[in-house]
């Protein structure tokens, strides 16, 4: 009886501590989300660009070559972008290319 219900007290311990940290999270998220688009209207506002990563011309490159997940590896190892956010960037990136 006393194993089952320290078992129970640790689980609902374990869940409380996960649902506290994940609340944590997006809260730090939100504010986070907040300061970036804040620094955006900052730098439009003084018309500060922000600065080409150094290797992007390999990415503009592979994208002529119509290698488009190369590419995405190559902007994420680059950039250190996530997935998503590397495929929609390859994404633009193509049809500026494109167009020279």
């Amino acid at each position: 009886m006393n194993t089952v219900f320290l078992l129970v007290v640790l689980i609902g311990t374990a869940g409380w501590i996960t649902s506290t940290v994940s609340l944590r999270v997006k809260s730090l998220q939100a504010q986070a989300d907040r300061t970036e688009r804040r620094l955006a209207l900052l730098l439009d506002h003084l018309g500060v660009e922000e600065p080409e990563p150094a290797g992007m011309n390999e990415v503009r490159a592979l994208i002529r070559e119509d290698r488009q997940i190369s590419a995405i590896k190559a902007y994420r190892r680059i950039t250190g972008a996530g997935l998503v956010e590397a495929k929609l960037a390859v994404e633009a990136l193509a049809a500026t290319v494109q167009k020279d």
